[in-house]
């Protein structure tokens, strides 16, 4: 092997995703996001607990909206946990984080700066993963490369 090809590996395998330690880094931030949409933020709303209840009832759309909502949640956080869908789950996500700030800010007159912070981890995770969802998209769930 020339020094030519052990170059030309060197940036196929680069090509195909993150180094080891951004891996490890997306992996363990992947696994606190996914534990927290799932525990802290959509179960309590798939229970209709009061303090996740109280700001649905102010939006007024009605429990399916808060259900919805807490399933996505949940969804989302196990797609985390998903090799396959980890880029496509922290896309939608981030996508719910922006409903999430719009939301407090017209409507419910709360903080936006969770779901922001929740914006930006979710929108790096998707960036680090994003050859996932390219491969996703090119062969789905099949294991080919």
């Amino acid at each position: 092997m020339t020094s030519y090809d052990r170059t030309e590996t060197v940036l196929t395998t680069t090509a195909e995703g993150p180094g080891k330690a951004l891996n490890v880094t997306a992996w363990v931030l992947q696994v606190l996001l996914g534990a927290f949409m799932i525990v802290a933020s959509g179960v309590p709303k798939l229970f209709a607990v009061e303090a996740a209840a109280s700001g649905f009832d102010t939006i007024g759309w009605g429990d399916w909206f808060m259900y919805a909502i807490g399933a996505l949640e949940v969804l989302g956080g196990v797609g985390l946990l998903i090799p396959r869908v980890c880029g496509l789950a922290a896309t939608g996500l981030g996508l719910l984080m922006v409903g999430a700030a719009i939301f407090n800010a017209a409507i419910l007159d709360y903080p936006v700066v969770t779901p922001l912070i929740l914006l930006v981890l979710f929108a790096g995770v998707a960036w680090v993963r994003r050859y996932q969802t390219a491969r996703f998209f090119k062969h789905g769930f099949k294991n080919e490369r």
